[in-house]
């Protein structure tokens, strides 16, 4: 039934492979469902429930992208979003967690209309070749810096903003031995290499005394204290449209950018740079935040994290499957979830940022209007740690090139409007 449904034999994988790398993308990624409470309980929101919302409104989701459109990708509360929910919207702006909500959820609704129409997946596969590479490789510096973040490598700095770190530290020590075990794991062609390191480096912190093993089990608590709990009329008023616009806009580009990524990153892509199956998981992107603001947490989206089970073999949906199944079953094994730590998951994300990374290689590197564009897109993801802001730049770059080197027949329609839609946006921005 399983090699009927998700066509296995037809992607080179099997149901070991599928589940092998599902198990290593939840653990990527696993950390969110620990830090988006700690980040939305500061709010007012109930620490458990906001715990319990974001496993089911990540179980939610991954299972409609596994059933519905086949692909190995993982959704969770996306991060940077969350914070801006907490720190701009509510804690910045004064109003109500439960107003908040209720934006996320129109915008959401908005997102899931824009998905049923053709105007979405216009808008991805109008994004030029060049571009879709530069995304790929962009997510993966993006990737590459939450990783030394996580790993203490890298730490902030008043003067340059970011500076090194501590490398003597036993965590930032027992990541970069993680991330040489699995580069020698995976050049030794062997199965399972990311999840391996991330297992064993997580072991030995426990031995070591440097984490703490939380537990195996225990009860979910109460998802009540925000289930359905979004205020919609309060959402609605003039002075909170352009939130509901924010937080759509970020939404629209960070999934479809990690999409584009993503499919890279797998071969998914046609000759065109075109994704198969596009507009499914469009839908599960935009059907997740809906339910998601339900369930009592911030917009839901496609997770970058899901490169580390590509990476492990995952090629279907059975791969998203399996991360659902991994969710509802944190929430009663949150402990053991918790005795995951940071410093054992960051050398993968690591390691599947330099295998992302690559995808530069294939740009034009003879035609600046190409290449020049492709570069911006790339760093300015890390620098401005906004996949969306990258993005933006990056087509804005492209456009103005295009238009002033005098090829404006190589900047489609599509490309022009969401130029200047980032434009618009950066100066609404600035205003803001």
């Amino acid at each position: 039934m399983l090699e009927r449904y998700f066509e296995l034999a037809k992607h080179g994988t099997s149901v070991r492979q599928e589940v092998l790398a599902g198990a290593t993308t939840f653990l990527t990624m696993a950390y969110i469902i620990v830090v988006n409470p700690a980040i939305l309980s500061d709010t007012g929101m109930d620490f458990g429930a906001v715990f319990v919302a974001t496993c089911l409104a990540a179980a939610f989701g991954t299972l409609i992208m596994g059933i519905g459109a086949n692909y190995p990708f993982a959704l969770a509360p996306g991060m940077g979003l969350n914070a801006y929910f907490a720190y701009a919207v509510v804690g910045g702006l004064g109003i109500s967690w439960q107003v908040a909500l209720g934006a996320v959820f129109i915008s959401g609704v908005l997102f899931l209309i824009i998905s049923v129409l053709p105007l979405r997946e216009w808008i991805v596969n109008a994004i030029p070749t060049s571009l879709k590479l530069a995304i790929s490789a962009g997510i993966g510096f993006f990737l590459a810096i939450i990783a030394l973040q996580n790993a203490g490598v890298v730490v902030a700095h008043p003067a340059t903003m970011v500076t090194l770190g501590n490398l003597t530290t036993p965590d930032t020590v027992l990541a970069g031995v993680g991330f040489v075990l699995m580069i020698a794991l995976d050049y030794r062609r062997v199965p399972g290499a990311v999840l391996i390191g991330i297992l064993s480096i997580a072991v030995v912190g426990i031995l070591l005394g440097i984490s703490e093993f939380q537990g195996v089990a225990s009860m979910p608590p109460s998802m009540l204290p925000t289930l359905l709990q979004m205020d919609i009329a309060g959402a609605l008023q003039v002075g909170l449209i352009t939130i509901i616009f924010a937080f759509l806009f970020v939404d629209l580009f960070d999934s479809s950018g990690t999409l584009v990524g993503l499919g890279h990153r797998a071969g998914f892509l046609d000759k065109q740079g075109r994704m198969p199956r596009l507009k499914n998981a469009l839908l599960a992107d935009s059907s997740a935040t809906v339910a998601g603001s339900m369930l009592g947490t911030s917009t839901t989206t496609t997770y970058i994290e899901s490169a580390s089970g590509i990476k492990a073999g995952g090629r279907t949906g059975l791969t998203a499957v399996t991360v659902a199944g991994l969710f509802l079953l944190a929430l009663f094994l949150s402990p053991l979830a918790q005795s995951i730590p940071a410093y054992a998951t960051a050398p993968a994300l690591l390691f599947v940022a330099c295998l992302m990374a690559r995808g530069l290689a294939e740009v034009d590197w003879e035609d600046p209007t190409e290449y020049a564009p492709a570069v911006v897109t790339a760093i300015g993801m890390p620098l401005t740690y906004s996949i969306a802001d990258g993005i933006g730049l990056g087509f804005i770059t492209y456009a103005l090139t295009k238009i002033l080197s005098g090829k404006l027949q190589q900047a489609s329609p599509a490309v022009l409007l969401i130029a200047a839609l980032f434009v618009l946006r950066f100066i609404l921005l600035e205003i803001g």
